[in-house]
């Protein structure tokens, strides 16, 4: 018996690419605070030796009292200074461009690890009568970038997840490959991770 259009054997629909939704409310926040210290950090780097002591001084002056790190409070006073993009607009702009801004974050020291990983790309599939997202969960390894695909079940509790199966050199190539699955492929590691 021939599927029905759109579908494959076992009632599993084809898996489509969907424009990357970034990760949960949670990781977009924190992938959005480790932007914004970036972009201070960058230019506490930036700013000319005897620019820096007077600016800690209003940074000091801001919190009160001694702080424990500096170089931490200068940033944190220069992330305030920069006329940042509020959240939405941030998001927004990671959803349309997300390749730059990975670029950016495979450059810094706030690149994500094995512990927390990031996520670069999400896929849709329905599987078994019930929808799913892949998710690519990609980390800084080194000199190169690892991945693993994490599956999640629409209103389920528990999420599975493939071992790392990716490496390449930088998470821009992590995601290509991970979007050129077909959706066979993506289908068998589904299959590969659950229980």
């Amino acid at each position: 018996m021939t599927p029905a259009p759109g579908r494959q054997a076992g009632g599993a629909r084809r898996a489509q690419r969907e424009p990357y939704e970034g990760a949960n409310p949670e990781e977009l926040r924190e992938r959005y605070r480790a932007y914004r210290l970036r972009q201070a950090a960058r230019l506490v780097h930036m700013l000319p030796r005897e620019a820096v002591r007077p600016l800690y001084r209003k940074a000091r002056a801001e919190v009160g009292g001694d702080l424990a790190d500096p170089l931490a409070a200068l940033t944190r006073y220069c992330e305030r200074l920069l006329p940042l993009p509020p959240f939405d607009v941030w998001v927004a702009d990671v959803r349309t461009s997300p390749d730059a801004h990975l670029a950016d974050v495979a450059r810094s020291a706030w690149a994500p690890t094995a512990a927390a990983p990031a996520t670069v790309a999400v896929r849709r599939l329905e599987y078994a009568g019930a929808d799913w997202r892949a998710r690519l969960q990609a980390f800084s390894d080194g000199d190169v970038w690892r991945g693993f695909i994490r599956f999640e079940e629409a209103g389920g509790a528990a999420a599975h997840h493939t071992a790392v199966i990716f490496q390449e050199d930088d998470p821009a190539e992590l995601r290509e490959r991970f979007l050129a699955f077909d959706g066979a492929t993506l289908f068998a590691f589904l299959r590969s991770s659950l229980p």
